[in-house]
């Protein structure tokens, strides 16, 4: 199958054709006030937001990731996306959606105002969250565009896509065009429609995966059990010993350059250091970014932690089905598929487009082609979104014109989400390819993020000086020691990154004096976390506040690890069935059904409780 048939094009046109109805029809609920644009209004049910980000995080770029690493990895891929890390959704559905629902924020900027207040360190913090928010979806945007372009140009070849475009374009610089093509209908229905109009696409996109993944995983199974698989001795196994021995010299030679090329071959010295990296970033809490305006988009804090809790539930089965089956079909029919990129070297990121292209029937490629383009733009969307938030919300009204009319906000929120989009391109444009923006932006970016904000949550003295002077020294540190080292893997220099910012932010808080004692107390009693907070509740006691002080770090803790293991075990799962490992398979739905009764008792039922 070289070329789409015309039924898949037909499928690919009423997508795009139903975004923009989509856009259209929610345009003037969105233009109803600020927060409706930016959060839904806080009406959208909590199940719904749960599938928009679910649906954001089935990005193409990171399916193509995915794949990639389960043909190279087996079913030891399972732990390498803890890079992210993804069990950060565990953290955020145990305890921290609802902490940071509680501040009644529109966005993570505003939010510094409920915990650090609005003197010279609250306002320098303030800017500073601003920047690295726009940092932080600037790198999320050009991924997703990067990916994107790179699986198009398999099914529209530019030898014959250039006879019909008057453009004479570089191949190096053919996904980059396809990029901007399908960017555009991003931007369409996510500057039209609001929050509500992301969250409908993604719905529609997310019902179109599902079925897709189905399929795909029938395909993949099927193909196991009539060719079966070969593959490295522990390639079928989760568990690894010290170094990782996969050995694919006898089989696909290139392979064992690839693992060499990631530099994953001591995998539990690269494991202990995800633990260690994923743990700091959980706790720190959502970057600011779409994830977190989901949360700020929900109608309370309990929908805030449900909505978090059901996005492990819906998004890894029915990814990592879809993942699976690909990886089945790629490695049994490997010497089908063309691997070379336009300089002629093989492109591992280039398995999961051919697998497509060779084994999916006519009818399923379109539906299949649209639900995975159009997860491409619910990431872009939704991180757009957050984008504008904290450019209009943040910058315009607070410090440009706080009474701007509604007609004021709408055409800013068109101009900022335009000019977003032309810098993403541009960073885009530039950058060499899915995995270099990925490793980047969680290795890299992530650890000048993590200690400031890490301290935000848990220690009563660190101030708005301090997240400030954290956070630049981070930002700093992430700009200039990979260049210092530019042969060592980026999570390995998480922990001098996290180092250097953790000495900033406690040398900078005491440059300042402590925040002001009644955003403390207000911040104490409406988010009631655990940590070094016993001043602040000393004082309310003093003053007559009856309120209990956070006990939970135990059982949040407790249920964070059970957490792990049902979200684990719900990735290794759909591995199991398509590989037809039936003993492993129904010992990991044992550990989903204990993990679930275990929840439910201790953190479901404990949702609502009242904070006193």
């Amino acid at each position: 199958m070289n070329l789409l048939h015309t039924a898949d094009i037909l499928i690919i046109a009423l997508y795009l054709l139903t975004i923009i109805i989509i856009g259209l029809a929610l345009k003037k609920r969105a233009q109803r006030s600020k927060e409706d644009y930016l959060l839904g209004g806080n009406r959208i049910p909590w199940y719904l937001l749960g599938l928009s980000n679910a649906s954001g995080m089935f990005d193409i770029s990171g399916t193509i990731w995915l794949v990639t690493l389960m043909f190279v990895y087996g079913l030891k891929s399972a732990w390498i996306p803890w890079l992210w890390p993804i069990f950060n959704q565990v953290f955020l559905m145990i305890y921290l959606s609802k902490w940071l629902r509680r501040s009644g924020a529109t966005t993570g900027a505003e939010w510094i105002g409920t915990r650090f207040g609005f003197a010279k360190g609250a306002k320098l913090s303030h800017v500073i969250v601003v920047i690295f928010a726009l940092v932080l979806c600037l790198g999320f945007l050009a991924y997703g565009f990067i990916g994107l372009g790179k699986f198009v140009e398999i099914f529209i070849p530019w030898e014959v896509a250039g006879k019909y475009i008057p453009f004479n374009i570089s191949p190096e610089f053919v996904p980059h065009f396809y990029g901007i093509i399908f960017t555009f209908f991003a931007v369409f229905y996510s500057l039209l429609g609001g929050m509500s109009g992301i969250v409908w696409a993604d719905v529609v996109q997310f019902a179109i995966m599902t079925v897709s993944a189905l399929v795909i995983g029938y395909l993949g199974f099927i193909a196991v059990g009539k060719y079966g698989l070969n593959v490295p001795d522990g390639w079928l196994s989760p568990f690894f010993g010290w170094e990782l021995n996969l050995d694919w010299s006898e089989i696909i030679p290139e392979v064992n350059q690839k693992i060499k090329e990631d530099g994953f071959s001591l995998f539990t010295a690269f494991f202990m250091m995800m633990v260690f990296k994923g743990m700091l970033v959980s706790i720190a809490g959502p970057a600011p970014n779409y994830d977190m305006q989901k949360i700020l988009s929900t109608k309370s804090p309990a929908e805030a932690s449900k909505m978090s809790g059901f996005v492990s539930v819906v998004l890894m089965p029915v990814r990592y089905l879809m993942i699976a089956g690909f990886g089945a079909l790629a490695l049994i029919f490997y010497e089908k598929m063309d691997l070379m990129n336009t300089s002629g070297q093989i492109d591992f990121e280039l398995i999961l487009p051919n697998a497509i292209k060779e084994f999916v029937p006519i009818g399923l490629l379109g539906l299949l082609l649209a639900g995975l383009i159009s997860a491409f733009m619910s990431t872009f969307a939704g991180t757009l979104n957050a984008a504008q938030a904290y450019i209009v919300n943040d910058i315009y009204l607070k410090y440009k014109n706080p009474r701007a009319t509604s007609k004021q906000i709408k055409n800013m929120n068109y101009i900022t989400g335009i000019l977003v989009v032309i810098v993403s391109i541009i960073v885009g444009v530039f950058a060499k390819d899915v995995n270099s923006v990925l490793q980047w932006i969680v290795s890299v970016l992530y650890g000048s993020y993590v200690g400031a904000n890490i301290l935000k949550w848990h220690w009563w003295r660190f101030n708005g000086e301090g997240f400030f002077w954290g956070m630049v020294s981070g930002l700093a540190a992430a700009a200039i020691i990979p260049e210092l080292f530019p042969n060592v893997l980026s999570l390995y220099l998480f922990p001098l990154l996290l180092l250097i910012s953790v000495i900033g932010s406690v040398l900078g808080t005491y440059t300042g004096p402590p925040t002001d004692e009644k955003v403390l107390k207000t911040f104490y009693v409406n988010v009631r976390p655990w940590g070094f907070w016993k001043p602040v509740h000393n004082k309310l006691l003093n003053e007559g506040t009856l309120i209990k002080k956070n006990t939970d770090f135990g059982i949040d803790m407790f249920n964070v690890f059970i957490g792990v293991i049902a979200q684990t075990a719900f990735v290794i799962l759909p591995m199991y069935l398509i590989f037809r490992q039936t003993t492993p398979m129904y010992i990991t739905l044992l550990v989903i059904t204990i993990c679930v009764i275990l929840l439910k008792k201790y953190w479901w039922n404990s949702l609502n409780k009242k904070l006193d």
